[in-house]
Protein backbone atom coordinates (compact mmCIF):
# COMPACT_ATOMS: atom_id res chain seq x y z
CA UNK A 1 0.00 0.00 0.00
CA UNK A 2 0.97 3.65 -0.31
CA UNK A 3 3.13 5.09 2.42
CA UNK A 4 1.50 7.27 5.09
CA UNK A 5 2.11 10.87 4.16
CA UNK A 6 3.81 13.19 6.64
CA UNK A 7 1.81 16.18 7.84
CA UNK A 8 2.79 19.31 9.73
CA UNK A 9 1.06 21.18 12.58
CA UNK A 10 -1.19 24.15 11.79
CA UNK A 11 -2.00 26.66 14.53
CA UNK A 12 -5.47 28.02 15.35
CA UNK A 13 -4.25 31.46 14.29
CA UNK A 14 -3.19 30.14 10.87
CA UNK A 15 -6.55 28.42 10.46
CA UNK A 16 -8.30 31.71 11.26
CA UNK A 17 -6.14 33.57 8.73
CA UNK A 18 -7.06 31.10 5.96
CA UNK A 19 -10.76 31.23 6.87
CA UNK A 20 -10.78 35.03 6.88
CA UNK A 21 -9.07 35.09 3.49
CA UNK A 22 -11.65 32.68 2.04
CA UNK A 23 -14.56 34.58 3.61
CA UNK A 24 -13.43 37.85 2.04
CA UNK A 25 -13.86 36.43 -1.49
CA UNK A 26 -16.48 33.73 -0.91
CA UNK A 27 -18.66 34.98 1.98
CA UNK A 28 -21.46 32.45 1.33
CA UNK A 29 -19.54 29.37 0.25
CA UNK A 30 -16.39 29.32 2.39
CA UNK A 31 -18.27 27.74 5.31
CA UNK A 32 -18.85 24.60 3.20
CA UNK A 33 -15.20 23.73 3.88
CA UNK A 34 -14.90 22.14 7.31
CA UNK A 35 -12.14 23.10 9.76
CA UNK A 36 -10.82 19.53 9.49
CA UNK A 37 -10.53 19.80 5.72
CA UNK A 38 -8.83 23.22 5.77
CA UNK A 39 -6.37 21.92 8.36
CA UNK A 40 -5.77 18.82 6.23
CA UNK A 41 -4.95 20.90 3.13
CA UNK A 42 -2.78 23.35 5.08
CA UNK A 43 -0.82 20.60 6.87
CA UNK A 44 0.51 18.88 3.74
CA UNK A 45 4.15 19.08 2.53
CA UNK A 46 4.96 21.89 0.12
CA UNK A 47 5.38 20.65 -3.45
CA UNK A 48 8.47 22.83 -4.00
CA UNK A 49 10.11 21.55 -0.81
CA UNK A 50 8.50 18.45 0.77
CA UNK A 51 10.55 18.89 3.94
CA UNK A 52 8.44 21.90 4.95
CA UNK A 53 4.74 22.61 5.22
CA UNK A 54 2.76 24.45 2.60
CA UNK A 55 2.83 28.22 3.19
CA UNK A 56 -0.47 29.65 4.46
CA UNK A 57 -0.76 31.75 1.29
CA UNK A 58 -0.38 28.65 -0.89
CA UNK A 59 -3.09 26.78 1.02
CA UNK A 60 -5.44 29.78 0.79
CA UNK A 61 -4.86 30.02 -2.95
CA UNK A 62 -5.53 26.30 -3.41
CA UNK A 63 -8.81 26.52 -1.48
CA UNK A 64 -9.93 29.67 -3.31
CA UNK A 65 -9.36 27.89 -6.62
CA UNK A 66 -11.56 25.08 -5.30
CA UNK A 67 -14.40 27.46 -4.36
CA UNK A 68 -14.17 29.28 -7.69
CA UNK A 69 -14.32 25.95 -9.55
CA UNK A 70 -17.37 24.92 -7.52
CA UNK A 71 -19.24 28.13 -8.40
CA UNK A 72 -19.19 27.32 -12.08
CA UNK A 73 -19.23 23.55 -11.97
CA UNK A 74 -20.45 21.70 -8.92
CA UNK A 75 -23.14 23.95 -7.45
CA UNK A 76 -25.40 23.99 -10.57
CA UNK A 77 -25.30 20.18 -10.57
CA UNK A 78 -27.48 20.06 -7.46
CA UNK A 79 -30.33 21.57 -9.49
CA UNK A 80 -29.69 19.11 -12.31
CA UNK A 81 -29.77 16.16 -9.90
CA UNK A 82 -33.11 17.35 -8.52
CA UNK A 83 -34.50 17.43 -12.07
CA UNK A 84 -33.15 13.93 -12.74
CA UNK A 85 -35.13 12.60 -9.78
CA UNK A 86 -38.36 14.02 -11.16
CA UNK A 87 -40.51 13.18 -14.17
CA UNK A 88 -40.34 14.48 -17.71
CA UNK A 89 -43.79 16.02 -17.26
CA UNK A 90 -42.85 17.99 -14.14
CA UNK A 91 -43.24 21.78 -14.55
CA UNK A 92 -39.57 22.34 -13.68
CA UNK A 93 -38.51 19.99 -16.49
CA UNK A 94 -40.85 21.61 -19.03
CA UNK A 95 -39.77 25.12 -18.08
CA UNK A 96 -36.03 24.32 -18.19
CA UNK A 97 -35.51 22.09 -21.25
CA UNK A 98 -31.73 22.68 -21.47
CA UNK A 99 -31.20 21.79 -17.83
CA UNK A 100 -33.48 18.79 -18.16
CA UNK A 101 -31.43 17.51 -21.10
CA UNK A 102 -28.38 17.61 -18.83
CA UNK A 103 -30.41 15.97 -16.07
CA UNK A 104 -31.31 13.03 -18.32
CA UNK A 105 -27.66 12.67 -19.35
CA UNK A 106 -26.61 12.69 -15.70
CA UNK A 107 -29.26 10.08 -14.90
CA UNK A 108 -27.99 7.88 -17.74
CA UNK A 109 -24.44 8.01 -16.37
CA UNK A 110 -25.58 7.15 -12.85
CA UNK A 111 -27.88 4.41 -14.18
CA UNK A 112 -24.91 2.41 -15.47
CA UNK A 113 -24.19 1.62 -11.80
CA UNK A 114 -20.48 1.81 -12.55
CA UNK A 115 -19.72 4.17 -9.64
CA UNK A 116 -21.21 4.13 -6.15
CA UNK A 117 -20.34 4.49 -2.47
CA UNK A 118 -20.51 1.35 -0.36
CA UNK A 119 -18.89 0.74 3.01
CA UNK A 120 -15.88 2.21 4.76
CA UNK A 121 -12.20 1.54 5.17
CA UNK A 122 -10.67 0.71 8.55
CA UNK A 123 -10.28 4.42 9.38
CA UNK A 124 -13.90 5.27 8.55
CA UNK A 125 -13.30 6.72 5.09
CA UNK A 126 -16.09 6.21 2.52
CA UNK A 127 -15.22 3.84 -0.32
CA UNK A 128 -16.11 4.65 -3.92
CA UNK A 129 -16.40 1.47 -5.98
CA UNK A 130 -15.77 1.63 -9.72
CA UNK A 131 -17.06 -1.23 -11.88
CA UNK A 132 -15.25 -0.80 -15.19
CA UNK A 133 -17.16 -3.64 -16.86
CA UNK A 134 -20.33 -1.54 -16.44
CA UNK A 135 -18.83 1.57 -18.01
CA UNK A 136 -19.86 2.60 -21.54
CA UNK A 137 -17.33 2.25 -24.33
CA UNK A 138 -18.28 5.67 -25.68
CA UNK A 139 -19.09 7.79 -22.61
CA UNK A 140 -20.81 11.14 -22.51
CA UNK A 141 -17.71 12.78 -21.01
CA UNK A 142 -19.47 15.76 -19.45
CA UNK A 143 -22.24 13.64 -17.92
CA UNK A 144 -19.80 11.02 -16.62
CA UNK A 145 -17.65 13.64 -14.87
CA UNK A 146 -20.79 15.33 -13.55
CA UNK A 147 -21.87 11.99 -12.07
CA UNK A 148 -18.55 11.64 -10.28
CA UNK A 149 -18.80 15.19 -8.90
CA UNK A 150 -22.32 14.55 -7.60
CA UNK A 151 -21.13 11.35 -5.91
CA UNK A 152 -18.02 12.96 -4.43
CA UNK A 153 -20.02 15.85 -2.98
CA UNK A 154 -22.51 13.48 -1.40
CA UNK A 155 -19.80 11.49 0.38
CA UNK A 156 -18.01 14.61 1.58
CA UNK A 157 -21.23 15.88 3.18
CA UNK A 158 -21.67 12.55 4.97
CA UNK A 159 -18.11 12.34 6.33
CA UNK A 160 -17.81 12.26 10.12
CA UNK A 161 -15.71 14.76 12.03
CA UNK A 162 -12.03 14.13 11.50
CA UNK A 163 -12.47 12.40 8.12
CA UNK A 164 -11.63 14.54 5.08
CA UNK A 165 -10.73 12.07 2.33
CA UNK A 166 -12.00 8.93 0.63
CA UNK A 167 -10.77 5.70 -0.94
CA UNK A 168 -11.47 4.47 -4.48
CA UNK A 169 -11.46 0.73 -5.24
CA UNK A 170 -11.70 -0.20 -8.91
CA UNK A 171 -12.57 -3.56 -10.42
CA UNK A 172 -10.40 -3.30 -13.51
CA UNK A 173 -11.00 -6.75 -14.97
CA UNK A 174 -13.01 -5.63 -18.02
CA UNK A 175 -12.46 -1.92 -18.67
CA UNK A 176 -13.56 -0.19 -21.89
CA UNK A 177 -10.89 1.41 -24.08
CA UNK A 178 -9.44 4.54 -22.42
CA UNK A 179 -11.12 7.79 -23.43
CA UNK A 180 -8.45 10.54 -23.30
CA UNK A 181 -10.90 13.43 -22.89
CA UNK A 182 -12.70 11.72 -20.03
CA UNK A 183 -9.40 11.00 -18.27
CA UNK A 184 -8.23 14.61 -18.66
CA UNK A 185 -11.55 16.04 -17.42
CA UNK A 186 -11.58 13.59 -14.52
CA UNK A 187 -8.04 14.53 -13.53
CA UNK A 188 -8.93 18.23 -13.72
CA UNK A 189 -11.91 17.68 -11.41
CA UNK A 190 -9.75 15.83 -8.85
CA UNK A 191 -7.01 18.48 -8.86
CA UNK A 192 -9.16 21.63 -8.94
CA UNK A 193 -12.35 20.55 -7.19
CA UNK A 194 -11.12 17.95 -4.71
CA UNK A 195 -7.53 18.67 -3.67
CA UNK A 196 -6.30 16.27 -0.99
CA UNK A 197 -9.60 14.37 -0.95
CA UNK A 198 -8.25 11.16 -2.50
CA UNK A 199 -6.51 9.04 0.11
CA UNK A 200 -5.92 6.00 -2.08
CA UNK A 201 -6.94 4.63 -5.48
CA UNK A 202 -6.58 0.88 -5.82
CA UNK A 203 -7.01 -0.85 -9.17
CA UNK A 204 -7.16 -4.62 -9.54
CA UNK A 205 -6.60 -6.94 -11.23
CA UNK A 206 -4.12 -5.03 -13.36
CA UNK A 207 -4.15 -5.68 -17.11
CA UNK A 208 -2.78 -4.08 -20.26
CA UNK A 209 -5.55 -1.49 -20.60
CA UNK A 210 -5.15 -0.25 -17.04
CA UNK A 211 -1.39 -0.04 -17.48
CA UNK A 212 -2.00 2.06 -20.59
CA UNK A 213 -4.42 4.36 -18.75
CA UNK A 214 -2.01 4.86 -15.85
CA UNK A 215 0.91 5.55 -18.18
CA UNK A 216 -1.17 8.19 -19.94
CA UNK A 217 -2.28 9.85 -16.70
CA UNK A 218 0.87 9.80 -14.58
CA UNK A 219 2.73 12.55 -16.49
CA UNK A 220 -0.31 14.82 -16.10
CA UNK A 221 -0.66 14.30 -12.35
CA UNK A 222 0.90 16.21 -9.47
CA UNK A 223 3.36 13.90 -7.70
CA UNK A 224 1.21 13.84 -4.55
CA UNK A 225 -1.73 12.52 -6.54
CA UNK A 226 0.19 9.96 -8.57
CA UNK A 227 1.72 8.50 -5.40
CA UNK A 228 -1.76 7.51 -4.19
CA UNK A 229 -2.42 5.13 -7.09
CA UNK A 230 -1.84 1.44 -6.31
CA UNK A 231 -2.06 -1.36 -8.88
CA UNK A 232 -2.68 -4.88 -7.58
CA UNK A 233 -2.37 -8.20 -9.38
CA UNK A 234 -4.96 -10.98 -9.13
CA UNK A 235 -2.90 -13.06 -6.68
CA UNK A 236 -2.56 -10.24 -4.14
CA UNK A 237 -6.06 -8.78 -4.48
CA UNK A 238 -7.86 -10.66 -1.68
CA UNK A 239 -5.32 -9.94 1.03
CA UNK A 240 -4.53 -6.33 0.12
CA UNK A 241 -8.15 -5.29 -0.37
CA UNK A 242 -9.09 -7.08 2.83
CA UNK A 243 -6.45 -4.99 4.62
CA UNK A 244 -8.28 -1.83 3.48
CA UNK A 245 -11.94 -2.73 4.09
CA UNK A 246 -13.51 -2.14 7.50
CA UNK A 247 -14.61 -5.76 7.98
CA UNK A 248 -11.67 -7.27 6.14
CA UNK A 249 -12.31 -10.03 3.62
CA UNK A 250 -15.99 -10.19 4.63
CA UNK A 251 -16.46 -6.89 2.77
CA UNK A 252 -14.83 -8.01 -0.48
CA UNK A 253 -17.53 -8.02 -3.20
CA UNK A 254 -18.39 -11.07 -5.24
CA UNK A 255 -17.08 -9.47 -8.44
CA UNK A 256 -13.62 -9.51 -6.81
CA UNK A 257 -13.98 -13.04 -5.50
CA UNK A 258 -15.50 -12.24 -2.11
CA UNK A 259 -18.86 -12.92 -0.44
CA UNK A 260 -20.40 -9.42 -0.29
CA UNK A 261 -23.05 -9.15 -3.04
CA UNK A 262 -23.18 -5.54 -4.25
CA UNK A 263 -25.53 -6.49 -7.09
CA UNK A 264 -28.41 -6.90 -4.64
CA UNK A 265 -28.35 -3.17 -3.88
CA UNK A 266 -26.95 -1.97 -7.23
CA UNK A 267 -28.43 -4.23 -9.93
CA UNK A 268 -27.53 -3.50 -13.55
CA UNK A 269 -31.19 -2.70 -14.32
CA UNK A 270 -31.36 -0.15 -11.53
CA UNK A 271 -33.66 -0.10 -8.52
CA UNK A 272 -36.39 2.00 -10.15
CA UNK A 273 -36.83 0.79 -13.76
CA UNK A 274 -39.84 3.06 -14.33
CA UNK A 275 -37.97 6.28 -13.49
CA UNK A 276 -35.53 8.49 -15.37
CA UNK A 277 -33.04 8.05 -12.51
CA UNK A 278 -33.09 4.28 -12.06
CA UNK A 279 -30.01 4.31 -9.84
CA UNK A 280 -30.79 4.21 -6.11
CA UNK A 281 -29.00 7.47 -5.25
CA UNK A 282 -30.93 8.23 -2.04
CA UNK A 283 -30.63 4.62 -0.85
CA UNK A 284 -26.87 4.79 -1.40
CA UNK A 285 -26.64 7.92 0.77
CA UNK A 286 -28.82 6.38 3.49
CA UNK A 287 -26.64 3.26 3.60
CA UNK A 288 -23.44 5.32 3.71
CA UNK A 289 -24.75 7.48 6.55
CA UNK A 290 -25.83 4.35 8.46
CA UNK A 291 -22.35 2.82 8.04
CA UNK A 292 -20.73 6.03 9.29
CA UNK A 293 -23.06 6.25 12.29
CA UNK A 294 -22.33 2.61 13.19
CA UNK A 295 -18.59 3.21 12.84
CA UNK A 296 -18.73 6.26 15.10
CA UNK A 297 -20.71 4.38 17.75
CA UNK A 298 -17.84 1.89 18.10
CA UNK A 299 -15.15 4.53 18.61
Amino acid sequence: MAEVEATFPVSKEELSIIQADLASEFPEDYATLSDDYILSVASKPYSKDPTVRRPVEYSSKKLKELLKWREGYAIPLLEILALAKGKESDPAAVEQPDKYTKAKALATSLNYGCMYWHGLDKSGRPILWIRTNRMPWFPDVEAQVNALIILADAAIKAMPKGITDFVVLSDSSSPPPPNPQFMINLLSALVKGYPDRLNLLVSCPVGTIIQTVVNLLLPLMPSRLSSKIVLIGQQDAQKKIGDILLNGTDDIPTFLGGICDHDKVYPTSGTFPDRVLKFDYDGMIDRLQADIKKFQSKE
